[in-house]
């Protein structure tokens, strides 16, 4: 098969929950990063051959959103498009079913991308078509929702959410509130010393929001960072389980995001005038208990090493989405490696937040700049999955 190139990734910012992108639809948002991959690359935009993006919270406003980005940001209607959802891990997937698509040599070029607007996210009812014989119907939110329905309660039994599974990999692990704290501390001024220092400037597109009898507001950095963190400060916030260790400063941010790049076969690079950034060298996902979800990088990475012959001693740098902090802590002891020196080195889900379905675009994008910068050779993207998944893959810089 085709070695697989990875060419100029890009991100929006990522706004907070109901924050600056709280008006720009999610269809604004994809169009915004697939056009300006476009722009870096030069390419003709006809020699793409589909569009891949996930997107874990879809509704019918844009449904098929791949689809839907590629006919917004002005493509030609001859270009396909599809969305595809494994929820955390939808934007590392959409990344990977791109990437088989030209290893097969089904296409020679997909633009690959992930994007969520959870300020968006709406309520639901599953009672109105047909109506109810009496009573109240009731009217859910999608985003709760989700995380509620997230296994086959006749199987598992009830869970709660994602945050009752932290807190079980809390209680396993013996992962301490002050311990959370201190990791989630860590991921702020990471970030926040990566904004300072331009590390983000390469990846980042600004994103434009229109305002009523006001100038457009012109969003060019993330927007969930708080550079003031400190363990101290977060130790004074209330665990959202009484007795637990998981607050709201040591969870990942619900987020808006989108990301995007090109898959192109290795041997069309120099036709199409293309540098990479980065190979797909392999990719692994596995399954684990829903009631402990975080714990999905520990048999993915697993199943990925014994595929690749590579490990952790190979690894530049490892991306590893913050669901959690305590879920984190967790997978290190599981992994039997914790080095912080080439973990989320410019932070991750706690401090940039977690846009589920372009979170995996949005890590690999920030992993290759980052092996770029440091002239290393292989990163290693991992995260866990609502429901019990892992997933994993591995790049190699160009």
């Amino acid at each position: 098969m085709r070695r697989v190139a990875l060419v100029s990734p890009v991100r929006t910012p990522v706004g907070t929950f109901g924050g600056s992108f709280r008006s720009v639809p999610v269809e604004e948002l994809g169009a915004i990063v697939a056009k300006a991959v476009l722009a870096k690359t030069g390419l003709d935009p006809a020699r793409i051959e589909d569009v891949v993006f996930a997107q874990s919270y879809a509704n019918s406003e844009t449904p098929c959103i791949g689809r839907w980005i590629a006919l917004h940001a002005g493509l030609p209607i001859e270009i396909p498009g599809m969305q595809l959802d494994r929820r955390c891990g939808g934007g590392l997937q959409a990344l990977i079913t791109a990437a088989m698509m030209v290893q097969t040599g089904a296409c020679d070029v997909v633009m690959a991308g992930g994007v969520e607007s959870m300020s968006n996210i709406e309520y639901y009812s599953t009672g109105t078509r047909w109506g109810t014989r009496s009573g109240n119907s009731a009217l859910y939110d999608r985003l709760d929702r989700g995380r509620e329905r997230s296994q086959p309660e006749h199987r598992f039994g009830p869970i709660s959410g994602m945050i009752e599974t932290a807190e079980n990999l809390a209680r396993e692990y013996g992962i301490s509130r002050a311990e959370a704290d201190s990791y989630s501390a860590l991921s702020h001024q990471r970030a926040a010393a990566a904004w300072k220092e331009g590390k983000f400037q390469d990846e980042v597109v600004p994103v434009t929001v229109p305002r009523r009898k006001e100038d457009p507001l012109v969003v060019n950095q993330d927007q969930g960072i708080r550079p003031e963190t400190t363990p101290e400060i977060l130790a004074r916030l209330p665990t959202l389980i009484e007795g637990g260790t998981v607050t709201a400063g040591n969870s990942s941010q619900q987020s808006d995001a989108a990301a995007a790049c090109l898959l192109v076969a290795e041997d069309k690079l120099q036709e199409l005038q293309l540098q990479p950034m980065g190979f797909l060298v392999g990719w692994a996902a596995a399954g684990c208990h829903p009631a402990t979800m975080g714990l999905g990088p520990v048999p993915a990475v697993e199943r990925l090493f014994a595929k690749t012959g590579l490990s952790f001693d190979a690894m530049d740098l490892v991306e590893l989405n913050e669901a959690f902090a305590c879920q984190v802590l967790a997978v290190l002891k599981g992994w039997h490696w914790d080095d912080r020196s080439r973990l989320n080195v410019n932070g991750s889900g706690i401090s940039l937040g977690h846009p589920i379905g372009a979170t995996g675009v949005r890590m690999m994008t920030t992993l290759l700049h980052e092996l770029k910068r440091r002239k290393g050779r292989y990163g290693l993207e991992t995260m866990c999955v609502g429901g019990g998944q892992g997933l994993a893959a591995i790049v190699e810089a160009a």
